[in-house]
């Protein structure tokens, strides 16, 4: 399931149905309500205590992020951008109409943040696909690991810890769900790839600059 080969019509269709399943896997890990993956731990924190929605506060430490990533010189692509922007209009806009259940019965508050994460995998693996770059998040982890020469496991494992550490200061949800964010979200995005048949290392990403000089020259 390699679509950076693939038109861009195509490609950009997988790319938004990605951010739309990533975003609705977001909110049903958050409404599960057991806790939330490291980053929304943060995120939640931050909404808190500013009163900002959810969603914009995405936003906001996004475009921190890309200055982060610009610092260390990795790329940013359109997926990066719309990674972003989109999926932080969308939890903003599942939350404020409230489009998602909020289980409250243990067993099934389990199940519903699993089958948020089988989501989220299935999501990043579209969005990985269409070939225009990482998200600020992902785009970060991998400049440290250039920076550090560390690895990306150490490099993801460090950034969200303190994400989670950061989050939990400010009163964001840490629980047994953030514990299967952590610990579950491998394994399953691992099965999910398979299932797919997807490399991520097959993917070779395009720059903003790239996407828009080829764009320029698709005829209409």
């Amino acid at each position: 399931m390699n679509l950076d080969k693939a038109g861009y019509p195509k490609r950009l269709a997988y790319l938004m149905l990605s951010l739309v399943l990533y975003s609705i896997g977001i909110m049903i890990v958050v409404n599960a309500n057991i806790g939330a993956a490291p980053w929304d731990v943060f995120h939640l924190g931050l909404t808190k205590n500013t009163g900002i929605p959810f969603g914009m506060v995405s936003i906001l430490v996004g475009i921190l992020l890309f200055f982060f990533v610009k610092w260390m010189g990795e790329s940013i692509g359109l997926g990066s951008i719309l990674n972003m922007l989109v999926i932080g209009i969308l939890l903003d806009i599942i939350g404020y109409f409230d489009l998602l259940p909020h289980p409250t019965s243990f067993p099934i508050q389990v199940l519903y943040s699993l089958l948020g994460l089988v989501i989220i995998s299935l999501a990043t693996a579209f969005y990985i696909a269409t070939g225009f770059g990482a998200g600020p998040r992902d785009s970060a982890m991998v400049g440290l690991h250039r920076l550090t020469g560390k690895s990306i496991g150490l490099c993801r494992g460090a950034v969200e810890v303190t994400a989670t550490l950061l989050g939990y200061l400010l009163g964001g949800p840490v629980g047994v769900g953030t514990l299967l964010c952590a610990f579950a979200t491998g394994p399953i995005m691992e099965v999910i790839f398979r299932l797919l048949r997807f490399d991520p290392k097959d993917i070779v990403h395009e720059t903003i600059t790239e996407t828009m000089a080829n764009l320029s020259k698709v005829r209409i």
